[in-house]
């Protein structure tokens, strides 16, 4: 089961952080647009079970398509850092992986874009996040732990600050409704 391990941290500006990522030898990767969408239910069972069901596409800052993935995510378990199962797949195309959904009985409840800025640094991966409405956050994803708390510092960043939630939880946090209709977050 594979086990995705991270650390959300709210941040106020990714200049200073992409300077101490060079400074301490990380990678750049690349640079894309997201469109997230999460799937449930009509009952919301997965939302209630602390699950998500989401199709991602991507495209580079220059228009290409990066591809897209289904991904399923586990209840979190307990622990320091943001811990749970996450089973992901390359999809070949975003919208007909979301038909296959819908026919299954599943409906778009959250579906919010984000702007990634990618990089690895040792063992983990560095995500630079903008979020309409929700401004600037870095996710360190790493194998274990220590490699976590490793990169943190590397970063100036501390343990403390992790944020647990989920970008759709504060997403859907955003929304004063309980109704059918999705929640949408877009860049203007």
């Amino acid at each position: 089961m594979p086990i995705e391990l991270e650390c959300k941290v709210r941040v106020s500006s990714h200049a200073g952080l992409r300077e101490k990522m060079r400074s301490a030898g990380a990678v750049f990767i690349s640079k894309v647009a997201e469109t997230n969408t999460l799937f449930d239910l009509p009952d919301r069972s997965l939302q209630r079970a602390g699950c998500g069901l989401r199709v991602r596409s991507t495209v580079t800052v220059e228009g290409q398509d990066h591809g897209a993935t289904l991904t399923f995510k586990g209840a979190r378990t307990p622990g320091a850092f943001k811990r749970r199962e996450e089973i992901e797949l390359t999809v070949g195309d975003a919208a007909a992986m979301a038909g296959v959904l819908r026919a299954l009985g599943y409906t778009e409840r959250i579906i919010f874009e984000k702007r990634r800025e990618s990089w690895r640094l040792g063992a983990c991966r560095i995500e630079l996040d903008e979020m309409p409405r929700l401004g600037l956050f870095v996710e360190v994803e790493g194998p274990d732990e220590s490699a976590i708390r490793s990169a943190l510092a590397a970063l100036g960043l501390a343990e403390n600050q992790s944020i647990i939630d989920s970008y759709a939880s504060m997403v859907a946090n955003l929304a004063d409704r309980d109704d059918a209709r999705p929640i949408m977050l877009r860049f203007e």
